[in-house]
């Protein structure tokens, strides 16, 4: 295998886009105003849990709020057909077809059924919403915050600083010997048996190829090298970024856990790795050796793109 051949076979389910972000839209009050009478509406709960029918998110009439957006709602984009999209936090309604089948499911639980608009509009919602929620004063001095720009900023009135939506970036590597043997890892507070592959934080003043080597030798005591980019992905659990990468480690070398985050870790042969992709994920039932992620993670993506290699 040549690592620099390796790539995601697929966009990660969560990177998927099906609808106009529209950010020049946030701003233009009228236009929102306008546009709100024929909008769509997606309802959170407060477990980040959306209503779904036949892999689509159930979207209701904005309009039923009253005649403008509300101040807590937040602006998702806006569609094929030209309708805008909004969420709210609130308690989920039944649709407006009583005899369709629905479900109450979340991101973690749905993400791999819903299509492509769906996915993008309830990663978005879920991560707007939920930094709404954490940052209602200002961290400066405690005073009180108020939306604007349809959702995409806080403003303290008084002195007018404006605050954006936080996002925590972190790494998330394959470690392959570069040619039929990986590595994956159980972290201290996980079941027997459910492996991935090594994530961690991006610390400040540091590059993501950095964060991978650092964390790396953190959490395995590896030394890796030819550190390369694969793709990313949101993962709003509750705001963070997942940025993809493999790189080469020396299977002669041992490992050593840190930090304390890994429980054990060890390397699989492409083989290993297939047969447990075949017996599903970390909910199946399987007696595997090995449970992997499921789909919804990009881990589980650039495990099944470095499996597939010849």
């Amino acid at each position: 295998m040549n690592p620099s051949g390796f790539r995601l076979r697929n966009i990660p389910l969560l990177s998927r886009v099906g609808a106009d972000r529209a950010d020049t839209l946030r701003t233009d009050v009228d236009a929102a105003v306008a546009g709100w009478s024929e909008a769509l509406l997606l309802r959170v709960d407060r477990r980040n849990q959306v209503l779904i029918s036949e892999g689509r998110a159930v979207l209701g009439q904005a309009g039923t709020l009253g005649d403008a957006p509300p101040e807590d709602a937040v602006f998702l984009g806006r569609l094929r057909d030209g309708r805008h999209a909004w969420a709210i936090r609130a308690e989920l309604q039944p649709p407006d077809d009583p005899g369709a089948p629905t479900e109450v499911l979340d991101l973690r639980r749905a993400g791999q059924v819903f299509d492509d608009v769906s996915a993008q509009l309830v990663a978005t919602a879920t991560a707007l919403l939920n930094w709404h929620d954490s940052a209602r004063f200002s961290p400066l001095d405690g005073s009180p915050t108020v939306p604007a720009k349809s959702g995409w900023s806080r403003v303290n009135p008084v002195t007018g600083r404006e605050e954006f939506p936080r996002i925590d970036p972190a790494v998330i590597c394959l470690v392959h010997d570069g040619h039929d043997r990986a590595v994956l890892a159980r972290q201290t507070l996980w079941p027997d048996r459910l492996f991935s592959i090594l994530a961690g934080f991006v610390e400040a003043g540091e590059s993501f190829e950095t964060c991978v080597v650092r964390e790396i030798s953190e959490e395995i005591g590896l030394t890796v090298t030819d550190v390369e980019y694969l793709g990313s992905q949101p993962w709003p659990f509750p705001r963070s970024l997942m940025i993809g990468f493999h790189a080469l480690g020396d299977p002669e070398q041992e490992f050593a856990f840190n930090d304390g985050e890994i429980a054990e870790a060890a390397w699989f042969t492409r083989t290993e790795i297939r047969e447990a992709l075949e017996q599903g994920d970390w909910g199946s039932t399987s007696q595997s050796r090995l449970l992997l992620p499921g789909s919804i993670s990009i881990a589980r993506e650039i495990i099944e793109s470095w499996a597939a290699l010849d």
